[in-house]
């Protein structure tokens, strides 16, 4: 059963978390993002944040360990201390919660990266329906790839907006945790609050007015590897990576080594397939020499790639590349596209 939430018990709450590490979001420069929060910056009325929430399970950068170094020998290995607290994602909304779980298959499948898995070991997801007067935003079109303003996917509470409070479903073990936590901030729901967050979710649906029909995209680029079409859309590209660097799926990072005076450390940085020296080979040789090879790769990725490899179709339909893009490069418009030169292609 449900339960419900004052808004105005909603900082008592987060207070009584201090065992937690508490992320939600907050503003930087200016723009939205996921930050450490209390009860007394809390923001409970947002329109989705630009920067996804993964940074706080996959920071943009993140130091590996310290060494030290005598001549050619690398001495005086350490790792960072670890933090053992728990870490809470207060006010994910449900398209980022969805795309957590795409990351838990990327870094569990073929290696386990224990940096991610520690942190995702530790987190609890605390949702959003996307119910309140800001959002859907305009570029969401989540109802396109399997999800839903109200999924329940990749999160352990669901917090639906019913007026003065919160419908509250706890999914699992790790919500059940929390309500316990607050115990006497949450109350029995009346009778009509699940039917009113139904009602709002399907609203929220409704509203979502961007649409992309994703059928038969896989067997579309399956025949399109080598067509004029991805000239013809990627000529407009400038190629600055702003797509996947504001994607929740995106995980691409490169390794460097910094090193002064015979100290230094070892530290991974989120790096994106648009980046022209991304694929450059030791020897020189770059498979991706041209812009067009790596805007095909980045939609052969979302939409083949991921689905071949994970069973997954790695767009959860935030807008957000849409939304950020200084071009105006519209995914939805691209696979729509691919889906049209495959047909006219076959009627020739």
């Amino acid at each position: 059963m449900g339960k419900v939430i004052k808004k105005d018990n909603v900082p008592a709450l987060l207070d009584s978390l201090s065992d937690f590490e508490v992320y939600g979001l907050s503003k930087e420069d200016n723009a939205l993002s996921y930050g450490k929060v209390d009860g007394n910056n809390l923001l409970l009325e947002f329109r989705n944040s630009k920067k996804p929430p993964k940074n706080v399970l996959f920071p943009q950068t993140e130091k590996m360990f310290d060494f030290k170094r005598e001549g050619k020998q690398y001495t005086g290995i350490t790792e960072p201390e670890k933090s053992e607290k728990p870490i809470l994602l207060f006010g994910v909304r449900p398209c980022d919660a969805r795309s957590i779980t795409i990351l838990d298959k990327l870094f569990s499948w073929d290696y386990i990266d224990p940096y991610y898995v520690d942190r995702r070991d530790r987190s609890t997801i605390i949702s959003f329906s996307c119910t309140d007067q800001n959002m859907p935003q305009k570029n969401c079109f989540c109802t396109s790839v399997d999800g839903s303003p109200g999924s329940k996917e990749g999160a352990d509470m669901l917090w639906t907006d019913i007026g003065d409070s919160y419908f509250v479903e706890s999914l699992n073990e790790k919500g059940m945790k929390i309500m316990e936590i607050g115990i006497d901030l949450f109350s029995d729901a009346p009778e009509e609050s699940d039917q009113k967050a139904l009602e709002a979710i399907k609203t929220a649906e409704d509203s979502v007015v961007r649409k992309m029909d994703k059928d038969g995209i896989n067997t579309a680029l399956e025949a399109m590897f080598d067509s004029a079409y991805w000239d013809q859309f990627s000529r407009r590209c400038l190629g600055c990576g702003v797509c996947t660097l504001l994607c929740p799926t995106c995980h691409c990072f490169d390794i460097n080594d910094i090193t002064s005076r015979g100290k230094g450390w070892r530290e991974r940085t989120w790096d994106s397939c648009q980046n022209c020296y991304y694929t450059i080979h030791a020897s020189g040789h770059n498979p991706r020499p041209v812009r067009k090879h790596r805007q095909r790769n980045r939609i052969y990725h979302k939409f083949q790639y991921m689905e071949k490899n994970l069973e997954v179709v790695g767009c959860v339909g935030c807008g957000r590349c849409i939304s950020g893009c200084p071009v105006n490069i519209d995914i939805i418009e691209v696979v729509e596209g691919v889906k049209a030169e495959k047909e006219a292609a076959g009627n020739e």
